[in-house]
């Protein structure tokens, strides 16, 4: 059977939130900013993501990309499978009066994979943003851990062996070598950079950091308490504002109280974009602590606005993010961190010429050059036949001669 035309493909993204979820991070701001591409090429784009509490409708449209909200934190992954299964009989939001079934899905594994390789008669695209061996025990209790571990490392590569694989940086696909996924098979793709126009904002009179993202243990929020605390008494004006929402913010309120700061921090919950803009624009610079990101996205929203960032060195695609002594600093452990941090903070034009470095950087990654990059990808597992011979695939994907 012929391929559709590439104007006419239906893309399926399953991703377990969305940007509106209350949540949701980084990885959602890619697949909608990926989905938007591929419409802005012709593509037809739709997301099935959880339902969540922030009022979201179950079906609604963002720049052109179809949101369909089904199940919630833990069974979104079977929802998924039952409205895909449904749609191939003809029923529910995925037949054929509602805009038919998907030429080809993405499924975006963020720890826990969708499987759809297993139930969909289509092509399926794998997209992971990194491999979560450190942090499953961080979230999960024992056995849990050893579960979720189990399914990422040994049960999808054996899923998805057919399956053309998509990540945002390098650190990842060599990550995901070491799972047995051949790197032949893993493109890269980054993130673009968000646009962050901002005003006129002046930096902060006084010694600034900022923390942006989620409110999790693994985002290791504490790391950034812990260097205020430390470096309060070299620089009495010192502040740090923690910006964004999660389950783990009592816990790190209780932190900053143990640690005697709590008039030096300010955690604002959730920020809308002009806000953010602002705040990595006034701030002297940008923590990342977290123990492993896909990519980084706010270092690079904080290096638009020429804000260096300090993260740490192996924490994937961090080091991708960011250009150790260019565009900021990484650190080996906690008393590096806190040592580099003091480093930019007390050195005003090694900073500056690190927010200009930071700048260009970050000009570099557009979302425009992304989403050809993924519609190319695209076509090309369009072309594959779901269920094809491995011999078939590896052609396809040009793994043999």
């Amino acid at each position: 059977m012929e391929a559709p035309a590439a104007a006419t493909r239906h893309v399926l993204f399953l991703n377990w939130r969305d940007t509106r979820n209350p949540e949701g991070g980084g990885s959602e701001v890619y697949v909608e900013r990926i989905a938007a591409e591929l419409v802005r090429r012709g593509h037809r784009a739709t997301l099935l993501c959880a339902t969540h509490t922030a009022g979201a409708a179950e079906e609604t449209t963002a720049d052109g990309v179809r949101i369909l909200r089904r199940g919630g934190r833990h069974t979104v992954y079977l929802r998924a499978a039952l409205v895909y299964l449904a749609g191939a009989v003809g029923l529910g939001p995925l037949s054929r009066r509602h805009g038919g079934r998907p030429d080809l899905l993405v499924d975006v594994g963020n720890g826990l994979p969708f499987l759809s390789a297993l139930y969909a008669r289509r092509p399926v695209i794998a997209l992971v943003h990194h491999v979560h061996r450190e942090q499953w025990p961080v979230v999960l209790g024992h056995w849990l851990a050893r579960f979720g571990w189990w399914v990422e490392s040994w049960l999808a590569p054996r899923v998805y062996r057919r399956c053309q694989y998509v990540t945002v940086s390098a650190a990842t696909r060599r990550e995901l070598a070491t799972l047995g996924v051949d790197p032949e098979r893993v493109a890269v793709v980054h993130n673009g950079t968000p646009d962050m126009s901002v005003g006129p904002v002046p930096r902060s009179p006084r010694p600034s950091l900022v923390v942006l993202g989620r409110l999790v243990p693994h985002k290791q929020v504490e790391v950034a308490l812990r260097a205020v605390a430390e470096l309060a008494g070299e620089l009495p004006g010192l502040t740090l504002t923690v910006a964004g929402q999660g389950w783990w913010e009592s816990q790190l309120r209780e932190v900053a109280a143990e640690l005697g700061i709590t008039d030096r921090v300010r955690f604002t919950g959730f920020v809308s974009d002009v806000e953010k803009r602002e705040l990595l624009a006034s701030a002297w610079v940008a923590l990342t602590p977290s123990l492993k990101e896909g990519w980084g996205l706010t270092i690079v929203e904080a290096g638009a606005v020429g804000t260096p960032t300090v993260a740490f060195r192996g924490a994937g695609g961090v080091e991708e993010a960011l250009v150790h002594g260019e565009t900021g600093l990484l650190a080996d452990d906690v008393e590096d961190f806190v040592a580099q941090v003091r480093r930019l903070l007390t050195d005003d034009a090694y900073r500056s010429a690190m927010g200009d470095a930071a700048r260009r950087h970050a000009g570099r990654f557009t979302w425009p050059v992304s989403g050809e990059k993924f519609a190319a990808l695209v076509s090309r597992a369009a072309n594959v036949p779901a269920y094809a011979p491995v011999e078939q695939v590896e052609r396809s994907y040009g793994l043999t001669p």
